[in-house]
């Protein structure tokens, strides 16, 4: 089995590039141990391991687990006071705006009250037509997302509202059209969102962490110049 990629390890703490498709923790559902990355970190590093927070099971790289208790419940506290940074890159159809802000409120449970949220986007590049020779009217913008609330999906769910659903998504993009996408641009059925940078106070030395992973392999399929 392929070891995971650590992107940083000390005595406290370790973050893993989560491949998309992987759980965090084991779930209601039977998966097998390749599938749920607390389970394969915990074996690759012979040692019981923490998740700190979550990603999305379609949702690739940075990923933190502490290797303690105590570390694991001090920077669960900074997740949930808000004192992380986290930066993601998504893909969608159209060329998006330069730069906008969506304060559309969310609902974390279908019948709880709409909360606050607050996501703010940047767009990084552009394929504009012609760019993809299976479909030459295809366009899509590289983006980056910045959650400044913690809402249910709210990355996913502000950029529905955007009219920019991202690529691979199936619960908001649609199953035919993201199995479309997925051929047309040698995807699969993956959504094309990735955790790439968290940034916080590491929670026993103090000192600034800052987490980032390397450009997803299926994003270069979109945006070759990510390679370099």
């Amino acid at each position: 089995m392929t070891p995971l990629h650590l992107l940083y390890e000390d005595d406290f703490l370790v973050a893993i590039d989560k491949p998309a498709g992987m759980i965090v923790h084991p779930g209601r559902d039977a998966e097998g141990p390749e599938w749920i990355a607390m389970k394969r970190l915990r074996d690759q590093l012979g040692r019981r391991v923490f998740p700190v927070h979550r990603l999305d099971r379609p949702t690739s790289g940075v990923l933190l687990f502490a290797l303690d208790q105590q570390t694991a419940a001090l920077a669960q506290q900074a997740f949930e006071h808000r004192k992380v940074a986290k930066t993601y890159h998504a893909i969608v159809c159209g060329i998006a705006p330069p730069a906008w802000r969506c304060e559309t409120p969310l609902q974390n449970h279908p019948e709880g009250e709409s909360l606050a949220a607050q996501t703010t986007f940047q767009r990084l590049a552009v394929a504009p037509e012609s760019s993809f020779l299976r479909d030459p009217t295809l366009s899509l913008s590289l983006l980056q997302a910045t959650p400044l609330t913690g809402r249910f999906h709210q990355i996913r769910r502000h950029l529905l509202a955007a009219g920019l659903p991202i690529v691979g998504d199936f619960r908001y993009a649609g199953q035919d059209r993201s199995h479309q996408l997925g051929a047309i641009l040698g995807t699969g059925t993956r959504m094309l969102l990735q955790s790439k940078v968290l940034e916080l106070q590491h929670p026993r030395t103090g000192q600034p962490l800052r987490l980032e992973a390397a450009a997803d392999a299926d994003f270069c399929r979109c945006f070759p110049g990510l390679a370099s």
